[in-house]
């Protein structure tokens, strides 16, 4: 198997090194991990394409490529430049440094790059390792991504809905539970959730030579959300499957919005 990885904390983020031992164990001994991710962190990106400006690639070491632009440019790079003779048979972003649960989906440069190799109608999975008191102590943060990674990954190959949906391809938003490794209860799915109360926001500064400047504040990861959701289920120490698919259209308001706007 060759397997493509991208994550949002850019080239040299320990998750990514947690990424290649992940899909060095799911690609085997006969197989290829190519790395094509960021050169410098573009968390909070999304989907976000440098469609206005180029992107200055640089090889660094045989399959590891570092890119100047954000994970989805990544994708890109990697489909249509670097591995563009002998594709990827799997996408995978991450493991990313914190959780891409809830509210957080929305903005995760890591699900970005999941996302656009889902338009390329390739299989991907964005992983994540979600952050707190129960990582704090460890040697390794990345402990649980890391030991059930793998395990994850082939069960959702082999058990996973990988079929075109509407003309878009699913792929699959994993989240790892902020304990360690031992600590994980297992694996449950569950759909995304919105923690309660919790919205981003803005701390303004002055800086010594007077100007104004704002910082992106964020909502407490610990909070409730709905029930059964990837938030509950990583609160509850399990590992969370999401599947998803590039579309934002509410199909539930499609029909009763359709008879009362269309003009047919």
């Amino acid at each position: 198997m060759r397997i493509l990885i991208t994550n949002d904390d850019g080239i040299n983020a320990p998750g990514l090194a947690a990424m290649a031992d992940i899909a060095a164990e799911v690609a085997g001994p006969q197989g290829e991990v190519w790395v094509v991710a960021p050169a410098f962190e573009q968390s909070g990106v999304a989907h976000c394409i440098s469609y206005t400006h180029p992107t200055m690639i640089a090889e660094l070491s045989p399959r590891r490529w570092a890119a100047e632009g954000s994970p989805a440019d990544c994708v890109l790079a990697g489909l249509a430049d670097i591995m563009r003779d002998a594709p990827p048979d799997l996408v995978l972003s991450g493991v990313n440094r914190g959780n891409n649960a809830g509210e957080n989906v929305m903005y995760s440069g890591t699900v970005g790059g999941a996302m656009e190799a889902a338009l390329q109608g390739l299989p991907a999975i964005a992983l994540s390792q979600y952050l707190g008191p129960g990582t704090a102590g460890l040697e390794d943060p990345f402990e649980a991504a890391r030991v059930h990674g793998p395990q994850v990954i082939r069960r959702l190959l082999d058990y996973g809905d990988w079929t075109s949906d509407d003309d878009f391809r699913l792929f699959y938003n994993v989240n790892f539970p902020a304990t360690g490794a031992d600590g994980v209860r297992g694996m449950r799915v569950g759909a995304q959730g919105r923690r309660q109360g919790v919205r981003f926001g803005v701390a303004p500064h002055v800086s010594p030579s007077g100007r104004r400047f704002l910082w992106i504040t964020g909502g407490s990861q610990q909070a409730r959300a709905t029930a059964d959701s990837d938030v509950e289920i990583l609160l509850d120490s399990y590992v969370s499957v999401t599947p998803m698919r590039p579309d934002l259209t509410c199909h539930a308001s499609l029909g009763l919005l359709q008879e009362a706007l269309d003009d047919r």
